[in-house]
């Protein structure tokens, strides 16, 4: 699973690669700011991702825009608002740490980074982040069986094959030997109604008054 780190630091981009590396975590990616996040985020012409992210670690106090308009922004955009932010910041103030999380944030490390501190909080975000994309996938399978159902329901309804029909009454012969109006048998077997009229060839047969000039 890829982890994005977002951070102008290069002493801090170094500390985290190094302590995520040692976790076993390989697939690292860095940035040195939040317009070069964006990019990573971002998509090509072709409307796919140009790169898979599963985590984000965001430093707080950046030059140009700050970690948590990006986060704002992140969380605001459709394509990658799942996507778990951990902000890491030198904050400690209480109300900066709410700030965060009414930014988007899901968890928060203070600097100077703890190792453990770092490997628990990523480990336990990417483990939440696993069983998400497991409930979406099972979401998506039973919305397509759900969808296969309905259409082999419609299926059933659907009239094939020969119709035995009296060449004189135009009534159907059923399957178990009766025998059926025509308008009957089309609505036992599909989801067809019938609205009654009549035509002019019948209506001058039936009602040669009518149509008198």
């Amino acid at each position: 699973m890829a982890i994005l780190i977002v951070d102008d630091s290069r002493d801090e981009q170094e500390l985290l690669l190094t302590r995520l590396r040692a976790a076993g975590y390989g697939s690292l990616i860095v940035a040195d700011s939040a317009e070069a996040a964006f990019e990573i985020l971002g998509r090509d012409h072709t409307g796919q991702r140009t790169g898979a992210v599963d985590l984000i670690l965001m430093d707080i106090v950046m030059p140009g825009m700050g970690g948590l308009e990006a986060c704002r922004r992140i969380k605001a955009t459709q394509q990658v608002q799942d996507i778990p932010i951990i902000v890491i910041t030198v904050m400690t103030d209480e109300k900066d740490l709410i700030a965060a999380f009414a930014a988007g944030a899901m968890d928060y490390i203070r600097k100077p980074v703890n190792p453990a501190e770092l490997v628990a909080r990523v480990s336990s975000a990417l483990t939440l982040t696993e069983e998400r994309n497991r409930r979406k996938r099972r979401e998506q399978e039973l919305l397509l069986r759900t969808e296969d159902l309905e259409r082999a329901l419609r299926e059933v309804k659907v009239l094939r094959g020969l119709i035995p029909i009296c060449a004189k009454c135009r009534k159907v012969r059923t399957t178990t030997g009766d025998w059926k109006q025509l308008e009957e048998y089309i609505q036992d077997h599909s989801e067809a109604e019938f609205s009654h009229g009549i035509c002019q060839v019948c209506m001058k047969e039936a009602y040669p008054d009518v149509l008198k000039d």
